[in-house]
């Protein structure tokens, strides 16, 4: 009854975001004019904070000589501003009319997380570029829009600045708006994001959404926590076809009683008819899985691109044949790419939220990189994308490396590849080579010793893990091993917010140790040395190599026999 209603109801929405979809692809035939104006805009929006009179950025710049003003930035140049928009001064960073909403947290390079300002404008961008992306998939697949919506976000309100501000997930700030009325098809409460034991919180949003047999369209970002959650379905079928049952909440982990009292909804009430359904499914086949719990599932958005493309052969399984959209390459620092289209990673660049450059991949350690516009890129070539948004970020080096594959009129439409060369990313931790060397320090420091020269490498497994690599002749006694391994796995987790979340959620094994041959890291040396051309004396050795095929591609002769904590 509700989805009748809403398709009549919800005409007048679906007809203003297909004139927005058609508007947004109109401007991406000239992508030239349209950064021109969107340039213009942003440097209007903040033109009044301390930051742009600081470094003369003010409207009526071109973008020659925007970038001739301002230099590529990271973090750290940004930081002391936003540590005093965090008391409240909001003016060091924004404009007088670039309300703050709440600051979202991402993972830093360094051990502090980054505090990205959020702000009203910079939120009309993001939504609109999810209505943008959600109509187009809507009129392509019909029925999806006739079904419920299994949306898995964060919390937008883990705690706040000392100004005041929230600080969390904008997921969850986008879903906090949501009137009363959309919350009616979508299969989690609101609340269900306030559950602090991660474990408690995917077994509570299992135990609802198996409540609902009309789910069509599942959307998280990382395709790793459908995984994790289809595996928790199946280890706790029996207690959860008996809750639905019996319209109980019987975590089997940590849940509070005023946890369990938010997630009271008529999801949680008894559904025996349901509930015989899913019984009947787990003595038939002897498991209970997503793509025969919920049949009338049409689409799955969930990031295809870089190391997320690995998931895809366990989704399939898991799923089924369900058609694929990739959300867009988007972060907290804003939305990047939008997809037309099922079964691809590229999407088309959002030219009309942010101003976008492009260091070609073979520049980015150049002293004074050259810097391309959207509508200067080429197929076929790599770039590191630089990205000026609503928030008060300019020429913002996100470390992103992304493949043009073609053009929609003049906007390229880009593919995620992978993070720069000093940053791995499997599953949304981006850990840093800095962060690396400090955890690996810091441990060593608190067991008295000094490490030989190692690197760690992500390995694909289940769940994926990091690997400390050591040459055989500098392995260490197994308990010492052991110990080590602990110490280094904690302390990336307080130096990377986002590693300690994917640890604790069990989307990341803990890191261990893992030989190699005596030999492999000359051998290393001579490889990268041979093809960058550059000399012995200029060669730095990697404390983190981010490519998930490293470590089997070395050569079949050379592949350790047994984890370091296994060698005596």
């Amino acid at each position: 009854m509700i989805h009748k209603f809403l398709k009549y109801a919800g005409y007048p929405v679906r007809s203003a975001a297909r004139k927005r979809m058609h508007a947004f692809l109109q401007r991406c035939r000239d992508s030239r004019t349209t950064q021109q104006e969107t340039l213009q805009r942003l440097l209007q929006l903040n033109a009044e904070s301390r930051f742009s009179r600081d470094f003369g950025l003010h409207p009526g710049l071109s973008p020659d000589e925007f970038r001739a003003r301002f230099p590529i930035s990271g973090y750290e140049r940004f930081e002391p501003y936003i540590e005093r928009v965090k008391t409240g001064e909001t003016s060091a960073l924004l404009g007088a009319k670039n309300e703050l909403l709440m600051f979202a947290l991402s993972s830093g390079t360094t051990s502090n997380s980054k505090f990205i300002p959020i702000t009203r404008p910079f939120l009309d961008d993001y939504r609109r570029g999810w209505q943008v992306w959600g109509i187009h998939a809507i009129d392509h697949h019909p029925g999806l829009d006739q079904g419920d919506i299994f949306q898995i976000s964060s919390h937008p309100n883990r705690f706040q600045t000392s100004g005041g501000t929230p600080c969390g997930n904008i997921s969850g700030l986008v879903a906090s708006m949501q009137s009363l009325l959309i919350r009616l098809i979508y299969s989690l409460p609101r609340e269900i994001v306030c559950v602090e034991n991660p474990e408690a919180k995917y077994y509570a949003m299992i135990r609802l959404a198996l409540a609902d047999p009309l789910i069509s369209w599942i959307t998280t970002a990382n395709p790793g926590t459908l995984v994790k959650l289809s595996a928790l379905m199946d280890s706790y079928k029996e207690q959860l076809v008996r809750d639905v049952f019996e319209g109980t909440l019987s975590c089997p982990f940590p849940m509070s009683v005023a946890e369990r009292k938010s997630l009271v909804c008529r999801r949680s009430k008894p559904n025996r008819p349901r509930a015989r359904e899913l019984e009947r499914l787990v003595e038939q086949t002897g498991t209970l899985r997503p793509r025969d719990c919920w049949t009338n599932l049409k689409l799955l958005a969930v990031w295809t691109g870089g190391s997320a493309g690995a998931y895809l052969p366990a989704i399939r399984d898991l799923f089924g044949e369900v058609p694929i959209r990739d959300h867009g390459l988007h972060a907290s620092e804003g939305r990047m790419t939008i997809p037309f289209e099922d079964e691809v990673s590229h999407g088309i660049l959002d030219v009309t939220s942010h101003f976008f450059e492009f260091i070609p991949e073979r520049e980015i350690d150049s002293p004074n990189p050259v810097s391309l516009l959207s509508h200067e890129l080429e197929e076929g070539q790599n770039y590191y994308l630089l990205m000026t948004t609503p928030s008060g970020l300019y020429r913002y080096d996100i470390h992103d490396v992304v493949r043009c594959v073609g053009f929609y009129g003049t906007t390229p439409q880009l593919e995620f590849l992978h993070k720069g060369a000093h940053i791995s990313n499997v599953t949304g931790e981006k850990v840093a080579e800095s962060q690396v060397v400090t955890a690996v320090r810091c441990a060593a420091e608190k067991l008295n010793f000094t490490l030989p020269q190692f690197t760690v490498v992500p390995v694909w497994d289940d769940p994926p893990e990091y690997r400390i690599l050591l040459e055989q002749s500098d392995s260490l006694p197994s308990d010492l091993a052991e110990r080590f391994a602990s110490l280094i796995d904690e302390e990336l987790k307080s130096l990377n917010c986002e590693y300690r979340e994917k640890r604790e959620t069990h989307r990341l094994g803990r890191l261990a140790f893992q030989l190699v041959p005596d030999g492999t890291w000359s051998r290393l040396s001579d490889r990268r040395n041979s093809r960058v051309g550059s000399s012995l004396e200029q060669y730095k050795h990697p404390c983190l190599i981010p490519d998930l095929e490293f470590f089997n591609q070395l050569d079949p002769g050379n592949q350790p026999s047994a984890p370091l904590n296994e060698i005596s």
